[in-house]
């Protein structure tokens, strides 16, 4: 998307890509809670309010479908994507198995190349700063895949791309409950020490900062 077209709450949008931003406004409403896990998605008051014709709207469900943040139902149309307590801990304790295995082998020699995890970081810590959730989300998400990145396995990537698919849903949560409970920058915290341990180069430190990464904290209690 061009980041010189601002998406804002109730305006038309524009033809020329109806379906991208169409895309972007319903992300942003699944991944800052507006839209909740189970919600369904009713077609015709989202044309409403989007001024938007069926068939853009349609391929925007389509993609984010795609994206793991929503289901098609038989008979019953859309909703946001849900899962069961025992699939996101199964699914964050996947993402855990597969981060440290990915430590293990990019480490030692693998800080030569962080520039990207540190930029990451600040996106995260500018979204946070400015109460943009689905910003912050989208950093961390990236973040992750930065530190796996290291590696240098490309079909660990893959596998580890495809958990994070089905949890960027549930990652936002925790994002957002974090902030609540205590600071929007508290993630942003957590994740500062998790890239000042990559920077020691020791895997050690890396997967004991991994190991008080607490993902599953604030799912406990949803």
């Amino acid at each position: 998307m061009d980041p010189d077209i601002e998406v804002m709450e109730g305006s038309p949008l524009l033809s020329s890509s109806l379906v991208e931003l169409a895309v972007a406004r319903l992300r942003r409403d699944i991944i800052d809670g507006s839209l909740a896990p189970g919600e369904r998605i009713v077609e015709d008051q989202v044309r409403r309010r989007f001024g938007i014709s069926r068939a853009p709207l349609r391929e925007a469900l389509r993609l984010l479908a795609q994206q793991g943040l929503v289901e098609h139902l038989p008979r019953r149309g859309v909703r946001v994507t849900t899962l069961s307590d025992v699939d996101v801990a199964e699914l964050f304790e996947l993402r855990d198995v597969l981060e440290r295995h990915a430590v293990s082998r990019a480490l030692p020699g693998g800080v030569g190349r962080l520039e990207q995890l540190r930029r990451e970081l600040e996106a995260m810590r500018d979204a946070a700063q400015q109460g943009d959730i689905s910003g912050a989300a989208d950093a961390h998400r990236r973040l992750h895949v930065e530190l796996v990145r290291l590696a240098g396995q490309t079909h660990l990537l893959d596998v580890y791309e495809t958990i994070l698919l089905k949890l960027q849903l549930y990652m936002a949560v925790n994002l957002r409950r974090e902030a609540e409970a205590s600071s929007p920058l508290a993630g942003v915290h957590r994740h500062a020490l998790l890239l000042q341990a990559v920077e020691s180069d020791d895997p050690d430190k890396v997967l004991a900062a991994l190991s008080d990464h607490g993902a599953l904290r604030f799912l406990a209690d949803r």
